[in-house]
């Protein structure tokens, strides 16, 4: 089945979100199609002062062209702007990592795009239980797509007709022997981190790390188990990843799909508060019962 009759059939009572969603599975595809551009560097910075790649302007253009096409949207919000974007609609607010993990690109390894959508307009001051909606991407030796609006977690794939329908109502089980352990540096700084990373060894783990958020947090999807990290480390006291434009969104598709998703004291994401728009946040991700043991060894319940 094709996205389009799938959105049409499943959300036929939110012409507004089903459009947005059509657009979203057309950004995604015009991303795509631009990723032979030059992997070298931008002559410009993002907000956060990181020199850009050319292909991180790229999709961002890309992304933002796109959606300004939908007439319900009425602010926007990328990771690689300082402020919002105000458009004519007032139904949603879009934010998003237009891509993800770009700095892989120039070992041909997977990268992704990654979108939160919110009712009405604004993001900060606002819990990431408001979202109604979110959607990830994977660029990798094919293009898919993972989606929801609370109703099940749906996978497509970029075929020459379009995205068609792979898998619907995935399902993430409670347990898993999967680890994706980012910022290893971490463990350099805490023992309870090298603790964890030893046990996930002892009881014989499968590594499934790439270095992407995106790809590593899809496998969790695709296999249907499995745990990702990203703890803060003293450098980096809040974490790296933005709770805005990767946390928020990957933790509403995992809850949707069963599984769970908390920051370094154990707190769900999605009952976290927006204060920045670019705000960062530690997080453990996947597998129910594989969260709930990593957060054993955090510092405060040792």
């Amino acid at each position: 089945m094709k996205a389009s009759e799938f959105l049409k059939e499943r959300l036929r009572d939110d012409d507004d979100l089903q459009y947005l969603f059509t657009l979203l599975f057309e950004a995604v595809r015009n991303v795509s199609d631009n990723l032979d551009i030059t992997t070298g560097y931008h002559e410009s910075v993002n907000v956060h002062d990181e020199q850009q790649l050319a292909m991180d302007v790229q999709a961002n253009i890309v992304m933002k062209d796109t959606l300004c096409q939908c007439h319900c949207v009425g602010l926007l919000a990328s990771e690689e702007e300082e402020d919002v974007v105000k458009l004519n609609g007032d139904k949603f607010s879009v934010a998003f990592d237009p891509l993800d993990g770009s700095s892989l690109m120039d070992a041909n390894l997977s990268i992704g795009t990654i979108c939160a959508i919110f009712p009405g307009l604004g993001f900060v001051g606002r819990k990431c239980t408001d979202m109604v909606g979110a959607l990830i991407a994977v660029y990798g030796p094919r293009t898919t797509v993972i989606m929801s609006w609370g109703d099940g977690v749906h996978e497509f794939i970029l075929k020459e007709e379009g995205f068609v329908l792979k898998d619907e109502n995935l399902k993430v089980e409670a347990d898993g022997k999967y680890f994706a352990p980012g910022n290893l540096r971490a463990a350099a700084d805490y023992d309870w981190y090298q603790d964890l990373v030893n046990h996930w060894i002892d009881q014989q783990y499968t590594l499934r790390y790439s270095g992407g958020m995106c790809p590593d947090v899809n496998h969790i999807f695709v296999k249907g188990s499995g745990i990702f990290t990203y703890p803060a480390n003293k450098e980096r006291p809040n974490g790296k990843l933005r709770l805005l434009y990767e946390c928020a969104p990957m933790a509403y598709l995992m809850e949707n799909a069963g599984g769970k998703a908390v920051d370094h004291e154990g707190k769900r994401i999605l009952e976290k508060e927006v204060t920045d728009l670019h705000e960062r946040t530690p997080i453990f991700i996947g597998s129910c019962n594989e969260v709930d043991k990593a957060i054993e060894y955090l510092p405060r319940n040792s």
